[in-house]
């Protein structure tokens, strides 16, 4: 059994061992060097408000991903409760705090994208 489990570390391991592999033999067929594809990244060069606003909305839409995850886990606890009133008070507390956390972020995405939208229309 132990080596079992032994082994089982092992295979699992291995995908994560052979990635640096896998990128270089992409990047040996490609004939590219790291310092042309790091060029080609600097040479897409965003105004700097563009760049503000997709930094904000990613970080908006990562929150926006664990707020729902939140709702899933206190409607979860809540159907798990079997009457419980401590485990229901506490889904419910949770459950609240995270519509209240989805009704900010998304008053703060629909804010930033307009400030951001507005000063984009400025610049240009």
């Amino acid at each position: 059994m132990k080596l079992f489990h032994k082994f089982g570390a092992w295979v699992s391991a291995l995908p994560i061992l052979l990635l640096p592999a896998t990128a270089f033999a992409q990047l040996s067929k490609s004939k590219e060097t790291l310092t042309t594809i790091g060029t080609k990244i600097t040479d897409n060069e965003q105004p700097l408000p563009e760049l503000i606003g997709s930094i904000i909305n990613t970080a908006l839409g990562i929150l926006g991903i664990v707020f729902v995850v939140y709702v899933v886990y206190a409607g979860y606890l809540w159907m798990t409760a079997s009457g419980e009133k401590e485990k229901v008070e506490k889904s419910k507390k949770l459950l609240g705090q995270a519509i209240i956390g989805i009704i900010i972020i998304v008053a703060a995405y629909a804010i930033s994208t307009f400030v951001i939208d507005q000063i984009l229309v400025a610049t240009k």
